[in-house]
Formats: C-alpha cells, structure tokens, sequence
C-alpha cells in the first residue's frame, strides 16, 4: 500500500459529486428582434390638437402597418390619412373602412378617394351618428380619442389622440368593429351629374376615380 496517498473521506467524496452536479451557471440568451423592437417603442403615446401632431401621428402608424388596417370615422376630410391608407392600401395591407352615413353627402369627404381606390368602404346608418375614430393597425396598435380625421380637427379644434400598443385591447376593437360591419352598407362613391343641355335631362354615371 502506497503510504502517500490519502484516500479521501465520505465527506470529500459527497462535496466532489455535489460539485459535479451542480447546474452550470450560463449567460442569458440575446433578446430577440421581436422584443428588442416592442421595447423601442412605448406601450402608448398621446397627441393634443390644433396643430399637435395628431395627423402626423396616425399617418406615421399607418406608415408601418404590415398586414391590415381598420378604420372607424365619423367625419373623414383629411388628405394626408386618406392618402397613407391608400399607400398601404397600395402595398399589399388589408384596409377596411367603415363611415357614418354623413360622410354619403359630405361635399368634401374622402370617402371618395379611398372608395375608388378600392379600398372597401362602408356606411354604418344604424345609428343616430356612428361616432367612433378608431383604427386598428395589425391586430395590435388601436388609435382613437375625440380626434376626427379631418384638417378641421387638425388646425382648429381642440382634440385627443391616444395611440395604444396592446394586443387584447386591440382584439376588443377589432370585435366591436367587426360587430358594426355586419350592419352596415357598401360605399360605392357619389355619383357625378353630368352637364345638362338643351334642358335634356341625362342620368347620373358612377364617379371615376
């Protein structure tokens, strides 16, 4: 027997297994791209007018938009949102629009140009006035508040704009929003008379866009 060389006791032999079994402490993983992106940006974001950047805004958000957009509007004059559901419109995004019946004789609503565009368009008559401003950006972004989509409430009024990044508040206006659409009616676009002569009367033609 080789005289230097200890054996180790139990409690060595029970302090080397414990060593070798304990879990190895490891550095966490890099957060992914998705939550990198979703803690750039706050969970909300607020706009006050006249001349608070709530167009600016909504026509930002818009800008983003992947996959779909709904809207909800009861007076709808301005050109920049028009034109950014129409770029997104244009670039592949789901877009849906639903009206209050107002906006079927409002001289200068926009209806018209998101309607010819071919953007689907409704109007919800069901009710006194629908009175709700809400868009729904991809399931995910909701941006409402008293702000019409309308250079009146731009320049002039006094107006919220809340811009909300919540996935289960946006479901609950998605569901509402899909509940109005069942009511509601085709927008086509106003019809256009024509000049009338020698007193002759002709019959109105669908707008062209």
């Amino acid at each position: 027997m080789d005289q230097g060389r200890q054996i180790p006791g139990p409690g060595l032999r029970l302090l080397a297994v414990l060593l070798l079994t304990a879990p190895v402490a490891c550095e966490p993983p890099p957060p992914s791209a998705a939550s990198t992106a979703s803690k750039s940006l706050p969970s909300w974001e607020v706009s006050f007018s006249p001349r608070g950047g709530c167009t600016e805004a909504v026509v930002a958000a818009l800008g983003k938009a992947r996959s779909s957009v709904v809207v909800q509007a009861y007076s709808f004059t301005s050109a920049p949102i028009a034109k950014a559901l129409v770029d997104a419109h244009r670039r592949g995004v789901k877009v849906e629009v639903i009206l209050d019946k107002s906006q079927r004789t409002e001289k200068y609503s926009s209806a018209d140009f998101v309607a010819h565009a071919g953007i689907p368009t409704l109007i919800d008559a069901k009710h006194a006035i629908a009175h709700n401003k809400v868009m729904i950006i991809d399931g995910r972004v909701v941006i409402t508040g008293s702000f019409n989509f309308t250079k009146q409430a731009e320049e002039h009024n006094a107006e919220n704009l809340l811009i909300i990044r919540d996935q289960v508040i946006a479901e609950k206006y998605a569901a509402n929003w899909s509940a109005h659409a069942e009511h509601s009616e085709p927008y086509t676009g106003k019809e256009v008379q024509p000049p009338q002569h020698s007193g002759r009367h002709k019959a109105a033609s669908p707008a062209r866009g």
